[in-house]
């Protein structure tokens, strides 16, 4: 199991401590393993165990901010794009942005 460390976007509180800043990051590599998982299994986006991981993570997000529906989904368009994220990603697996990018739109769609 790669341990995926937490990469803060741009709302990142830098005043965190380092045993909060373990706290995202180990959080945030449970959730990528379960859609790497999720990836590996052949589950669809729309799968309740992906949907699940998707809502831990938007969860996860709420912390640092609160996104609707659209701002939801453009995070998650920069792990397509050309950007860390996707690169970060794409390292753990292939094809794994746009994965949880479709998860992600699934569940905006659905929840906000």
């Amino acid at each position: 199991m790669h341990e995926t460390t937490f990469i803060p976007g741009s709302h990142y509180n830098a005043s965190y401590t380092a045993e909060q800043t373990n706290h995202f990051t180990q959080v945030f590599s449970e959730i990528t393993q379960r859609m790497i998982s999720a990836l590996g299994e052949g589950l669809s986006p729309g799968s309740e165990p992906v949907q699940e991981a998707v809502r831990d993570h938007y969860e996860f997000v709420r912390q640092f901010w609160t996104p609707d529906r659209e701002t939801y989904k453009s995070l998650a368009m920069n792990y397509i794009l050309p950007t860390e994220l996707n690169q970060h990603y794409e390292g753990q697996a292939t094809g794994l942005g746009q994965y949880i990018y479709n998860a992600v739109c699934v569940f905006a769609d659905e929840n906000l």
